[in-house]
């Protein structure tokens, strides 16, 4: 575990806390105040945030020489794998622990939850995956 704690990490973490920030606002914005849905609010923050993740991440957290379209193409299918898995796996996990509270409260701790899932195997895709030295 400790190969893995390196100098990148600590640069996702910090652009992952940009991002985060970004995500929240849009995500929480959108489903709170706009009625999106859980799907398309989650969404939403992903596929607008992983343009800036893609340049920030490529760039400065694993200074990626590759090839553009190649790790283009590899970031895009591993946020798409990384969302489906993380929110597809929380959703139905708190709304089974939490079935006696309302679906708002329970789909907000869901994307909460959603959130720290993708942390996780979003990182693992990208070090691994799509910016593979």
């Amino acid at each position: 575990m400790r190969k893995y704690i390196d100098a990148s990490m600590y640069r996702f973490l910090i652009v992952g806390i940009i991002n985060t920030i970004v995500g929240t606002a849009i995500m929480f914005g959108l489903y709170n105040f706009t009625s999106a849905s859980y799907w398309f609010a989650s969404g939403m923050n992903y596929f607008l945030t992983s343009i800036l993740s893609y340049f920030l991440n490529k760039y400065y957290t694993f200074q990626h020489k590759g090839e553009t379209w190649r790790s283009m193409i590899r970031f895009t299918l591993n946020i798409a794998v990384s969302y489906l898995i993380a929110y597809g796996l929380a959703k139905p996990i708190v709304l089974f622990l939490l079935k006696d509270m309302s679906l708002t409260v329970q789909e907000n701790i869901a994307m909460l939850v959603g959130m720290i899932l993708f942390t996780f195997i979003n990182y693992f895709g990208q070090r691994f995956f799509a910016f593979k030295k």
